[in-house]
């Protein structure tokens, strides 16, 4: 029986594998820089926890990555997506693709037709569908990489959507990657218009993923199943991930708060993921994290799939602090490079990290190579601290205190008391 799990957690600094056994208790930990090529981090880290366990007893692996996310921010990897629309002629006054930024829409655009067709909020038939203009898109579909459809309503009924994806597949052939907008997204037609598409985009990224992590694990000789992190914190398959990546976007953060309930035993909770880069606040209720009840903008789109509620700020361990007065703290960062370019590590740039150790909030790499005066560092940290205070405070629902959870490689930033917490 493989009793073995394994987690992996790829964020912008570090890459980190863990072994747990199925009884909860972790075997082995190990931390690696992430790479410019994700899988060579995730090789590393799979190298340092398997010398200490046996991989041929690992049943189960699950991958939480900001591989997708980042090749929206970055516009990277993304895929060329036909976009249609059924609505006409009520959805004409607003085009798709209304408000994405033009170097995305560069990207991702492919043909693009409203047709006739849709239901009404309570379901009925608002306007038959255009079968006919349905197969004519269809022809010009041949070469782009995915197809969203989008129906007014589908929520509600997805008739319209599902008629229209039969048609699709009559003519480009069943592998044709097609995204039904109900099926990632709620009501609301252009959030959910956006998410389809952006879903679509983002096949080829969860692909590579898959087929990256399939051979990583090859490596080492395991064949195990594989479970992606899904935005709320619960999980699915790595093919389920393929077809709804846009459904994984948010799992680094969602890996760092599930992990902090897990850790602590505390599931009512205010959680800080301080990384190398960026800080994530978020809220936990009964042990999982808060969903949003507001539409979520990503990389300049704004989406509405299901999405912790986060607070995301450019402070961590490897943020640079300029030298102008007073002093420019981010957001800019040295990320995975910390441990070269650290005053603390024998570098040239100083970054929060520095400033930390100065202070005495941490104790790593050499403090002697820290020389900066008391107030400069109080400056600093007083800005900092006052970042932490405000974050706490917008992610809280109520007045009453609440317990906080620091998590990350950065967390030592975090100052030892904050009003309401």
């Amino acid at each position: 029986m493989k009793e073995l799990r394994i987690g992996i957690d790829v964020g912008g600094t570090n890459t980190d594998v863990a072994v747990v056994h199925q009884d909860g208790d972790v075997l082995a930990w190990h931390k690696a820089p992430t790479s410019p090529d994700v899988f060579e981090g995730i090789r590393a880290a799979l190298v340092g926890v398997l010398s200490e366990v046996d991989g041929t007893a690992v049943g189960q692996v699950m991958l939480g990555t900001t591989h997708p996310v980042n090749a929206i921010i970055r516009r990277s990897g993304l895929g060329r997506v036909a976009l249609l629309r059924i609505g006409a002629p009520a959805t004409r006054a607003i085009p798709p693709f209304a408000e994405w930024p033009e170097d995305l829409v560069d990207v991702v655009r492919g043909p693009v037709e409203i047709v006739r067709g849709g239901h009404d909020v309570d379901g009925r038939v608002f306007v038959p569908l255009d079968g006919e203009a349905v197969t004519k898109f269809a022809e010009q579909c041949r070469d782009v990489d995915g197809v969203a459809v989008v129906a007014m309503n589908s929520p509600i009924n997805a008739d319209h959507e599902l008629q229209a994806v039969a048609i699709l597949r009559g003519v480009l052939g069943e592998d044709a990657m097609i995204t039904a907008s109900h099926e990632v997204s709620g009501l609301g037609l252009l959030e959910r218009e956006n998410s389809a598409i952006l879903n679509s985009a983002l096949v080829d990224v969860a692909r590579t993923a898959r087929d990256g992590l399939t051979g990583a694990l090859a490596d080492h000789g395991i064949t195990a199943e594989m479970f992606f992190t899904q935005n709320d914190g619960t999980l699915m398959t790595a093919d389920g991930a393929v077809r709804r990546p846009v459904m994984t976007i948010g799992s680094g953060p969602t890996n760092s708060m599930r992990g902090a309930a897990y850790l602590s035993g505390v599931d009512n909770a205010i959680v800080m993921d301080v990384g190398g880069t960026s800080t994530d606040v978020g809220l936990l209720v009964d042990g999982f994290p808060r969903e949003s009840a507001l539409a979520v903008e990503v990389g300049g789109v704004r989406t509405n799939y299901r999405m912790a509620d986060l607070i995301s700020v450019g402070i961590g361990g490897g943020t640079i602090v300029g030298s102008t007065s007073p002093p420019q703290v981010g957001p800019d960062s040295v990320g995975y490079r910390i441990t070269e370019e650290a005053l603390v590590y024998g570098g040239n740039t100083l970054t929060l990290s520095d400033i930390s150790v100065a202070s005495r909030r941490a104790q790593f790499g050499d403090p002697s190579l820290v020389s900066l005066t008391d107030d400069s560092v109080e400056e600093v940290l007083a800005h900092v601290d006052e970042q932490f205070s405000i974050l706490a405070d917008r992610i809280k629902t109520s007045r009453g205190e609440l317990p906080l959870i620091a998590v990350g490689g950065g967390a030592h930033l975090i100052p030892d008391a904050i009003p309401g917490v």
